[in-house]
Protein backbone atom coordinates (compact mmCIF):
# COMPACT_ATOMS: atom_id res chain seq x y z
CA UNK A 1 0.00 0.00 0.00
CA UNK A 2 0.82 3.25 -0.73
CA UNK A 3 -0.93 6.68 1.59
CA UNK A 4 0.04 9.91 0.13
CA UNK A 5 0.01 12.43 3.09
CA UNK A 6 1.03 15.48 4.15
CA UNK A 7 2.53 15.46 7.72
CA UNK A 8 0.22 18.01 9.37
CA UNK A 9 -2.99 17.12 7.23
CA UNK A 10 -5.35 15.76 10.69
CA UNK A 11 -7.33 13.66 7.67
CA UNK A 12 -3.66 12.02 6.55
CA UNK A 13 -2.83 11.62 10.32
CA UNK A 14 -6.35 9.57 11.19
CA UNK A 15 -5.41 7.22 8.45
CA UNK A 16 -1.74 6.98 9.72
CA UNK A 17 -3.41 5.91 13.42
CA UNK A 18 -5.49 3.16 11.63
CA UNK A 19 -2.57 1.91 9.45
CA UNK A 20 -0.68 1.84 12.61
CA UNK A 21 -2.83 0.67 14.85
CA UNK A 22 -3.57 -3.03 12.54
CA UNK A 23 0.58 -2.85 12.02
CA UNK A 24 -0.25 -2.54 8.11
CA UNK A 25 3.20 -1.71 5.77
CA UNK A 26 2.78 1.07 3.93
CA UNK A 27 4.83 3.50 1.84
CA UNK A 28 4.59 7.06 2.52
CA UNK A 29 4.34 9.15 -0.10
CA UNK A 30 4.76 13.09 1.03
CA UNK A 31 2.66 15.43 -0.95
CA UNK A 32 3.38 18.97 0.04
CA UNK A 33 0.24 21.07 0.63
CA UNK A 34 1.76 24.51 0.28
CA UNK A 35 4.94 24.34 -1.98
CA UNK A 36 4.68 25.60 -5.77
CA UNK A 37 1.04 26.13 -5.17
CA UNK A 38 0.14 22.75 -3.35
CA UNK A 39 1.50 19.73 -4.85
CA UNK A 40 -2.37 17.69 -4.71
CA UNK A 41 -3.32 20.23 -7.43
CA UNK A 42 -1.40 18.55 -10.15
CA UNK A 43 -2.74 16.75 -13.09
CA UNK A 44 -0.98 13.32 -11.78
CA UNK A 45 -1.97 14.25 -8.03
CA UNK A 46 -5.75 14.82 -9.15
CA UNK A 47 -5.75 11.61 -11.34
CA UNK A 48 -5.52 9.15 -7.84
CA UNK A 49 -7.69 12.14 -6.45
CA UNK A 50 -10.28 14.44 -8.22
CA UNK A 51 -10.53 16.09 -5.22
CA UNK A 52 -7.12 17.26 -5.00
CA UNK A 53 -6.69 16.41 -1.27
CA UNK A 54 -5.13 14.07 1.00
CA UNK A 55 -5.25 11.42 1.84
CA UNK A 56 -5.23 9.37 -1.06
CA UNK A 57 -4.67 5.01 -0.29
CA UNK A 58 -3.53 3.10 -3.25
CA UNK A 59 -2.57 -0.49 -3.64
CA UNK A 60 -2.50 -2.83 -6.61
CA UNK A 61 -5.33 -5.80 -6.72
CA UNK A 62 -6.44 -7.95 -9.61
CA UNK A 63 -4.32 -6.92 -11.92
CA UNK A 64 -5.42 -2.80 -11.00
CA UNK A 65 -4.45 -0.29 -8.86
CA UNK A 66 -6.63 1.32 -6.98
CA UNK A 67 -6.78 4.82 -5.23
CA UNK A 68 -9.40 5.08 -1.94
CA UNK A 69 -9.74 8.82 -0.69
CA UNK A 70 -11.50 10.78 1.91
CA UNK A 71 -10.48 9.20 5.59
CA UNK A 72 -13.75 7.80 6.75
CA UNK A 73 -14.21 5.46 3.72
CA UNK A 74 -10.42 4.59 4.28
CA UNK A 75 -10.58 3.52 7.73
CA UNK A 76 -13.76 1.70 7.52
CA UNK A 77 -12.06 -0.23 4.37
CA UNK A 78 -8.97 -1.17 6.54
CA UNK A 79 -11.40 -2.23 9.56
CA UNK A 80 -13.06 -4.46 7.30
CA UNK A 81 -10.07 -5.52 5.80
CA UNK A 82 -8.14 -6.48 9.36
CA UNK A 83 -10.89 -6.55 11.88
CA UNK A 84 -8.11 -6.49 14.84
CA UNK A 85 -8.08 -4.53 16.73
CA UNK A 86 -11.90 -3.49 15.55
CA UNK A 87 -12.18 0.47 15.40
CA UNK A 88 -15.97 0.26 14.73
CA UNK A 89 -17.67 -2.06 17.53
CA UNK A 90 -20.25 -4.71 16.37
CA UNK A 91 -23.08 -3.39 18.44
CA UNK A 92 -24.64 -1.44 16.01
CA UNK A 93 -25.76 1.54 18.83
CA UNK A 94 -22.17 1.60 19.95
CA UNK A 95 -20.66 1.92 16.13
CA UNK A 96 -23.30 4.38 15.72
CA UNK A 97 -22.16 6.21 18.88
CA UNK A 98 -18.16 6.09 17.52
CA UNK A 99 -19.52 7.05 14.06
CA UNK A 100 -21.53 10.19 15.72
CA UNK A 101 -18.48 11.18 17.34
CA UNK A 102 -16.26 10.76 14.23
CA UNK A 103 -18.60 12.90 12.10
CA UNK A 104 -18.77 15.58 14.80
CA UNK A 105 -15.02 15.99 14.03
CA UNK A 106 -14.76 15.25 10.26
CA UNK A 107 -18.22 17.31 9.23
CA UNK A 108 -18.32 19.70 12.18
CA UNK A 109 -14.86 21.14 13.57
CA UNK A 110 -12.40 20.26 10.50
CA UNK A 111 -13.66 21.13 7.23
CA UNK A 112 -14.34 25.05 8.93
CA UNK A 113 -10.77 25.41 9.84
CA UNK A 114 -8.52 23.91 6.91
CA UNK A 115 -6.60 26.13 4.65
CA UNK A 116 -9.20 26.14 2.08
CA UNK A 117 -12.20 27.58 4.02
CA UNK A 118 -10.14 29.82 5.65
CA UNK A 119 -8.58 31.17 2.55
CA UNK A 120 -11.96 31.10 0.88
CA UNK A 121 -13.63 33.36 4.11
CA UNK A 122 -10.19 35.60 3.37
CA UNK A 123 -11.23 36.22 -0.40
CA UNK A 124 -14.89 37.12 0.29
CA UNK A 125 -14.34 39.19 3.07
CA UNK A 126 -10.47 40.75 3.36
CA UNK A 127 -9.61 42.28 6.69
CA UNK A 128 -11.33 39.26 8.55
CA UNK A 129 -9.52 37.91 11.50
CA UNK A 130 -8.82 33.87 10.94
CA UNK A 131 -7.50 34.01 14.74
CA UNK A 132 -10.88 34.55 15.92
CA UNK A 133 -12.83 32.14 12.69
CA UNK A 134 -10.70 29.04 13.75
CA UNK A 135 -11.32 29.86 17.34
CA UNK A 136 -15.08 29.84 17.60
CA UNK A 137 -15.33 26.90 14.74
CA UNK A 138 -13.04 24.16 17.06
CA UNK A 139 -14.34 25.85 20.28
CA UNK A 140 -17.94 25.17 19.15
CA UNK A 141 -17.45 21.61 17.94
CA UNK A 142 -14.99 20.48 20.94
CA UNK A 143 -18.44 21.36 23.72
CA UNK A 144 -20.19 19.14 21.42
CA UNK A 145 -17.84 16.63 21.51
CA UNK A 146 -16.67 17.01 25.22
CA UNK A 147 -20.47 16.33 25.88
CA UNK A 148 -20.70 12.92 24.14
CA UNK A 149 -17.77 11.70 24.80
CA UNK A 150 -18.28 12.54 28.62
CA UNK A 151 -21.53 10.56 28.37
CA UNK A 152 -19.48 7.48 26.65
CA UNK A 153 -16.39 7.39 27.48
CA UNK A 154 -14.16 4.81 29.67
CA UNK A 155 -10.23 4.83 28.75
CA UNK A 156 -10.81 5.80 25.68
CA UNK A 157 -13.90 7.54 24.31
CA UNK A 158 -16.33 5.16 23.55
CA UNK A 159 -15.87 2.26 26.15
CA UNK A 160 -12.21 1.25 27.23
CA UNK A 161 -11.20 0.36 23.63
CA UNK A 162 -9.84 2.74 21.07
CA UNK A 163 -12.25 3.53 18.21
CA UNK A 164 -12.05 5.49 15.44
CA UNK A 165 -13.45 8.48 17.91
CA UNK A 166 -9.78 8.61 19.43
CA UNK A 167 -8.61 8.14 16.13
CA UNK A 168 -10.32 11.55 14.91
CA UNK A 169 -9.82 12.90 18.23
CA UNK A 170 -6.40 13.02 18.56
CA UNK A 171 -5.66 15.12 15.48
CA UNK A 172 -8.10 17.11 15.90
CA UNK A 173 -6.83 18.39 19.40
CA UNK A 174 -3.08 19.12 18.15
CA UNK A 175 -5.05 21.67 15.31
CA UNK A 176 -6.82 22.73 18.48
CA UNK A 177 -3.88 23.46 20.14
CA UNK A 178 -1.99 25.15 17.13
CA UNK A 179 -4.26 27.31 16.74
CA UNK A 180 -3.79 28.26 20.46
CA UNK A 181 -7.66 27.32 21.87
CA UNK A 182 -8.14 26.68 25.62
CA UNK A 183 -8.66 23.29 26.27
CA UNK A 184 -9.71 23.94 29.88
CA UNK A 185 -13.33 23.39 29.30
CA UNK A 186 -12.83 19.76 27.78
CA UNK A 187 -11.53 17.97 29.97
CA UNK A 188 -12.67 14.18 28.97
CA UNK A 189 -11.28 14.86 25.48
CA UNK A 190 -7.70 15.73 27.27
CA UNK A 191 -8.00 12.97 29.49
CA UNK A 192 -8.69 10.05 26.17
CA UNK A 193 -5.78 12.28 24.10
CA UNK A 194 -3.31 11.53 26.63
CA UNK A 195 -4.30 7.97 27.25
CA UNK A 196 -4.00 7.41 23.70
CA UNK A 197 -0.74 9.01 23.41
CA UNK A 198 0.87 6.46 25.54
CA UNK A 199 0.30 3.80 22.54
CA UNK A 200 3.00 3.44 20.61
CA UNK A 201 0.46 3.33 17.40
CA UNK A 202 -0.60 7.16 18.10
CA UNK A 203 2.62 7.94 18.70
CA UNK A 204 4.12 6.59 15.34
CA UNK A 205 1.19 8.62 13.34
CA UNK A 206 2.27 12.13 15.18
CA UNK A 207 2.93 14.68 12.81
CA UNK A 208 5.98 15.37 14.22
CA UNK A 209 6.97 11.78 13.49
CA UNK A 210 6.89 11.28 9.83
CA UNK A 211 9.23 11.78 6.87
CA UNK A 212 8.49 15.01 5.42
CA UNK A 213 7.61 16.63 8.75
CA UNK A 214 10.35 19.93 8.89
CA UNK A 215 12.80 19.80 10.97
CA UNK A 216 12.05 22.43 13.25
CA UNK A 217 8.87 20.89 13.94
CA UNK A 218 10.57 17.46 15.04
CA UNK A 219 12.32 18.91 17.97
CA UNK A 220 9.27 20.99 18.98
Amino acid sequence: MKLYSYWRSSASWRVRIALALKGVAYEYVPVHLVRNGGEQRTDAYRARNPMAQVPTLAWDEAGQTRHLSQSVAICEYLDALHPSPRLVPADPYRAAEVRERVEIVNAGIQPLQNTGTTRRISELAPGASMDAWNHASIETGLRALEAKVAASAGRHAVGDEITLADVFLVPQLYNARRFHVDLAPFPTLVRVDAACAELPAFRAAHAHAQPDTPPEEKQS
